[in-house]
């Protein structure tokens, strides 16, 4: 019997050539009888641990089901391919120390080049080659194109089997390291590898083309030249011959070609899977000693991925100290400063407890490594809070790393780490968005970057990618590929757009359309190359380029390793995740423009001038411990003023006020726009319904509006319980077990199940799970990385149950409730981090709004929110909104006092000429604080121009204002359309026309006469400009406006077609029908959902609209494709108040955005033959209406804004 192992296998990891995944060809590799499989990428490892995974899942699966499967080895290495014309060799390291040399040998090539490259030459291969490796050289291959020379092509140019004479394509040598070294002919370089390792073999391929024959008679006759054995394989790139139609399109893609041009390309490939034993022993039947090779290198590789590990760095530790007696050093010290001399006994407990068991894992090092980052921010004054698992651990919360107090919240700590678990801690740490840099070179300037790297993410392919690429690739023309995209919802779409196709007008039965079909699903969530993970660092006392290779990220300054998170996690590599988060920077700014006013905290002790709560309630300022501080002035005879006495001067997450209750009121109103986490729709219609009233309900709020507990049916049970409707049960057990088991477990939640943390603890109390069972369970649940395996759990949570004396009704319930965690777990530990900060914004939002919505604005993008639906709220709240001036603004949004003092000697034309704020509807005023509006906010104005402006300031003219802050035309321009030159006495065309006459650079005789360059002209008589035109004006240039909304300027026509504000939408009859229109906010879909969500937004208000998912299909296009929607449907109103309209029908009446600008302009009357020149609005001719009167116009409207740009911001779509 023939013995086989294909040792030259490529996966989809080299990128764009090979057309399977590692898993594939492992398990297709088993399936034919091999004895081994050789992994090997193009000049990347970035596969193999996925093929390790594989293999050791294939084991753990057989052994479940008491199979033993047979021998069968992974050897993993890469597949090196150089920049200049040596031939490519595969490497595949026999030991740990050939792993360090080959992962060096990849860094090296890989930092040469930009992101996605690797330029390797002769010389390293040279350099790093020794008997450590076992080499595979392919004497038929070079660096020409994809890599490859088909042997046809060869020998109809001559080409032998040393490679010397292939012609081939020399790729361009990369201009940073001058001319490249020559490299040696084949047999010269084959000389230079053998005297540094014995280990080497030819390899041989017979891909079935006509010089076959001829080709392997020359291989061998190089071979018994050199005394190099030849080594027998396909050289796959496919596992299965069915894959070939995918591969084609790979090829086409990576040589920009398409299928009916791409000729001999794809022929090269056409025999290049896995086949048996029995095959290649036929191929190679003159040379059968090329497969017996095959064994010889299988047996002489030992190395494995199991023998990687690493020791974490060491520099937090001390001289003196060990990483242990250091950790419980610092532990036990935060400990007596937080709570004195004597601790608490649950914390002395809990403390004693994790130190003994992170002793025992020998993890101490690693949490010291995340302390001495948190510190460093802290000392920083960079806002972070640790989240997630995290919160679990006491020690975690005394090294404040994370505000979740173990004493308040009984977290299960062997969710976070336990001796069964057997995987590295994972903490995750959020930093400000904005300064989270500054943590990331601050890790690579300590523990440098041949230690430090970024994990991997490997972005793949997603839908609307994949139907332009395939679509390219079978030759469709760019309309069709670009209607068929358009089906897509989002970026990611779901797994089978194909069944959209018919909505474009296209045949989806046409063979070619079913083909583009096929082959999209095919090649979904196929990788195209690797990115850096969002701040997942990978620490090591030792090189870390000796355990993975190390890129260059497309960021400045960053580098990252090959492997994922996942391949890190299956390795058991620690790791820590270095996170932005766009809320702590909003908090950040926040408190800074409350402590530019004097908001200041209330100081434990006094001094500085800080009232007290009852002075301050007293005297009608701040609320819950918050101080309007007069300071007084400081006399210059004192010398320097003192620094701030008292921390509590400064603002921190810890010292917001807690438990405020009318921050509690409000989040009862569902007035949470802007806050963290309870911002969405979905949220805000929840806050009604859940009433919170304290810390613990922000916890379950958080957590509840999420797929998991959703589809485990636990929300309305909940909120059943918890409005008194429904009894809350607990059951019990029969004795002798305790009847009261679940009580300290599912109490807090009234007997539900919502976080996993109960899950888990559920499991082990009810059904009696071990600790390795429940990390099992706790992996099925993994939040983020649906695994699919949480079905493994039935009978044995079921049976467990019943075991016990449960009802089998009751366990099947905890059961379908637990399922759901599988697709969406959301831990409680991770709600109590986000609880902490939905408080503080909602603490900031409720006392503070014009502070918040500035805040919001300046920490811009983020959230689900645009800066329109910001200051509307703001208005709603009772802010003062001021536009953006020339002689106010800065480039940040800010706070101001109500009466600002006017400019010395005026602004404008010699007379001062007010700021005039924006009032709002009042629902609490904010007191003598008003939001202004900052230049950031203006469409392509650059923050280095508004500096600028800051310095010169104040102008009187906009030849001042040029002159003065040294601006370019482009942006006088800017400010103009803006129409931030009021102050100026200046609306915005007067500005316009203004900055159209004025030179932007001054010739030096005006210059050195101090006169004014331009002479006195008549004033213009410009038109003016209506209400509709500004609008649509500040939409386009600023992206919200203060003089109105756009839906004002239609509602007299929409009142005509019986169509509804959003407010009177909130007064019509429960069960009623109705029509409302407005602007599209969000449109959301969840992954699972029955559902989509829809906000409209007009000037009284916005509406939510419920569109079940059936109909959505029906009316995909209006619904993701308008501006302006007209819904239809019924008005469904909860007890608590909320309106829904439960949709039917959809409308997409963006046209009607274009007739905003000629709102009040007078109406030209026509003669009585002529038609009215106005669109007509039924269904049945008004697309017909529309064309005529495009075709009559030019892109955009005559007397509109004149550039031809979106009227209003795009929607804030989620999936």
């Amino acid at each position: 019997m023939t013995i086989f192992a294909e040792l030259a296998a490529a996966t989809h990891y080299s990128f764009l050539r090979g057309a399977s995944s590692p898993a594939d060809m492992v398990m297709q590799a088993m399936m034919l009888g091999m004895t081994g499989i050789g992994i090997a990428d193009r000049n990347s490892v970035a596969g193999v641990v996925r093929a390790h995974a594989a293999l050791r899942r294939a084991h753990e699966d057989a052994a479940e089901e008491g199979l033993v499967l047979p021998e069968f080895r992974l050897i993993v290495g890469s597949r090196l391919v150089f920049a200049d014309d040596t031939p490519e060799t595969i490497v595949y390291p026999r030991n740990r120390r050939g792993w360090g040399r080959l992962t060096r040998l990849l860094s090296t090539g890989n930092l040469r080049a930009e992101k996605g490259a690797c330029f390797l030459y002769e010389t390293d291969l040279l350099q790093w080659c020794d008997e450590d490796w076992a080499l595979i050289i392919l004497p038929e291959a070079s660096a020409s194109g994809r890599g490859t020379v088909s042997q046809s092509a060869a020998a109809a140019d001559g080409g032998g089997a040393s490679g010397a004479s292939v012609k081939t394509h020399r790729p361009l040598h990369h201009p940073a390291e001058g001319p490249p070294p020559p490299a040696a002919r084949g047999e010269e370089i084959i000389s230079q590898l053998r005297s540094l390792t014995p280990h080497i073999w030819l390899g041989a391929t017979m891909p079935r083309t006509g010089p076959d024959k001829r080709y392997l008679a020359r291989l061998h006759s190089l071979s018994q030249a050199t005394g190099i054995p030849l080594l027998a394989t396909n050289d796959p790139l496919y596992a299965t011959p069915e894959q070939r139609p995918l591969h084609d399109i790979l090829t086409c893609i990576t040589e920009k070609t398409t299928i009916a041009r791409a000729g001999r390309l794809l022929a090269a490939n056409a025999e290049r899977y896995l086949k048996p034993a029995k095959e290649m022993a036929r191929l190679f039947r003159d040379h059968p000693e090329a497969i017996a090779e095959t064994q010889k290198l299988l047996r002489l590789v030992d190395f494995t991925l199991d023998e990687l590990s690493y020791h974490y760095p060491e520099e937090p530790v001390p001289e003196g100290w060990t990483p242990q007696g250091w950790l419980e050093h610092v532990t036990w010290s935060a400990a007596h400063a937080r709570h004195g001399a004597t601790l608490p006994e649950r914390l002395r407990s809990k403390v004693e407890e994790e130190l003994r068991l992170i002793a025992k894992m020998e993890y101490a090092p690693y949490f010291l490594t995340v302390h001495d980052i948190v510190k460093f921010a802290q000392d920083q004054k960079i806002l972070c809070q640790g989240r997630g698992s995290a919160a679990n651990s006491a020690v975690c919360y005394l090294l404040g790393i994370t505000s979740a107090d173990p004493m308040e919240h009984d977290l299960l700590f062997s969710r976070f780490i336990s001796e069964e678990r057997r995987e590295p801690p994972d903490i995750d740490v959020d930093f400000e968005h904005e300064r989270r840099e500054e943590v990331i070179q601050y890790i690579y300037q300590r523990y440098g970057r041949h230690r430090a790297g970024i994990a991997a993410t490997v972005v793949h392919y997603r839908s609307r990618s994949a139907i332009r690429e395939v679509g390219k690739a079978l030759g469709l023309s760019e309309d069709i590929t670009s209607r068929l995209s358009s089906t897509v919802w989002g970026s990611h779409g779901g797994k089978e757009p194909d069944k959209r196709f018919a909505e474009t007008g296209l045949d989806p039965d046409n063979p070619e359309i079913r083909r583009l079909g096929d082959l999209v699903g095919q090649i979904l969530q196929f990788p195209r190359h690797l990115s850096q993970h969002v701040g997942g660092f990978v620490l090591t006392q030792d090189r870390l380029d000796e355990t993975v290779p190390i890129h260059h990220a497309a960021m400045d300054d960053r580098t990252f390793i090959e492997w994922d998170k996942d391949d890190i996690d299956t390795l058991g590599l620690m790791k820590v995740d270095i996170l932005a988060l766009g809320m702590l920077t909003c908090i950040r700014k926040a408190f800074d423009l409350m402590e530019s006013i004097n908001i200041l905290p209330e100081a434990r002790a006094s001094g500085r001038g800080t009232v007290s709560q009852s002075e301050a309630a007293a005297d009608g300022g701040g609320a819950s411990g918050i101080a309007l501080v007069h300071q007084p002035l400081h006399h210059p005879a004192d010398g320097p003023p003192p620094r701030a006495a008292h921390r509590e001067e400064k603002w921190t997450l810890q010292n917001v006020p807690h438990e405020d209750s009318a921050t509690y009121d409000m989040l009862c109103r569902g007035d949470s726009i802007g806050v963290f986490q309870v911002e969405s729709r979905a949220q805000i219609n929840m806050l009604p319904r859940l009433k919170p009233r304290e810390f613990y309900d922000l916890v379950i709020q958080v957590a509840i509006v999420r797929p998991g507990p959703i589809e485990g049916d636990m929300v309305h049970p909940y909120l059943r319980r918890r409005s008194g409707r429904e009894k809350i049960t607990l059951p019990s057990p029969q004795p002798p077990h305790d009847r009261h088991e679940l009580k300290s477990i599912l109490g807090k939640t009234f007997g539900v199940p919502l976080f996993q943390e109960q899950a888990m603890k559920l499991a082990i109390v009810a059904a009696d799970f071990s600790p390795a069972d429940a990390n099992k369970l706790r992996r099925a649940m993994a939040t983020f990385r649906n695994v699919g395996t949480i079905h493994h759990f039935r009978e044995k949570m079921v049976s467990g149950m019943t075991a016990k004396g449960y009802e089998a009704d009751f366990a099947e319930r905890c059961y379908k409730q637990i399922q759901g965690f599988g697709s969406y777990g959301f831990p409680e530990s991770h709600a109590i981090s986000f609880a902490r900060l939905v408080y503080v914004s909602s603490w900031i939002k409720c006392h503070h709004p014009a502070v918040f919505a500035a805040a919001l604005l300046n920490s811009q993008p983020m959230g689900f929110y645009a800066p329109a639906q910001i200051v509307r709220d703001a208005r709603e709240h009772g802010v003062e909104i001021r536009e953006p001036d020339v002689n106010f603004s800065g480039w940040d949004n800010g706070v101001e006092k109500n009466a600002p003092l006017p400019l010395a000697g005026g602004v404008g034309g010699g007379s001062e000429t007010p700021d005039k704020p924006t009032p709002g509807p009042s629902r609490k005023r904010e007191g003598d604080v008003s939001l202004r509006i900052g230049l950031r906010q203006i469409d392509g104005f650059r923050e280095a121009w508004a500096e600028q402006i800051v310095a010169a300031r104040p102008f009187k003219t906009i030849e001042e204002l040029a002159h003065k802050a040294g601006l370019p035309a482009r942006a006088l321009r800017l400010l103009a359309d803006a129409d931030a030159c009021r102050s100026l006495g200046l609306d915005r065309r007067q500005a316009l026309w203004e900055v159209r006459r004025t030179p932007v650079n001054t010739l030096p005789l005006f210059e050195a006469a101090q006169a004014k360059e331009l002479g006195l002209e008549q004033d213009a008589r410009l038109p003016a400009m209506t209400s509709g035109e500004h609008v649509v004006a500040d939409y386009q240039s600023v992206r919200l406006s203060l003089k109105g909304h756009p839906m004002q300027f239609l509602r007299e026509r929409l009142r005509a077609m019986g169509v509804l504000s959003c407010a009177e939408l909130g007064l019509a009859k429960n069960g009623s029908q109705a029509k409302v229109a407005g602007v599209v906010l969000i449109r959301q879909r969840p992954g699972k959902g029955n559902a989509v969500f829809i906000t409209l937004e007009d000037e009284s208000g916005v509406s939510n609209l419920l569109l079940w998912a059936s109909r959505f299909e029906k009316m995909r296009r209006p619904v993701m494709a308008a501006r302006l929607m007209l819904a239809t449907g019924e008005v469904q109103r909860s007890v608590e108040g909320v309106t829904h309209l439960m949709t039917t029908r959809v409308e997409d009446y963006t046209f009607m955005l274009d007739e905003i600008t000629v709102h009040q302009r007078p109406d030209v009357p026509m003669a009585r033959a002529d038609e009215v020149n106005r669109p007509v609005y039924r269904n049945e001719d008004r697309r017909a209406a529309r064309a005529e009167r495009d075709a009559a116009q030019p892109a955009y409207p005559r007397h509109g804004h004149p550039r031809n740009v979106r009227i209003l911001p795009k929607s804030r779509d989620f999936h």
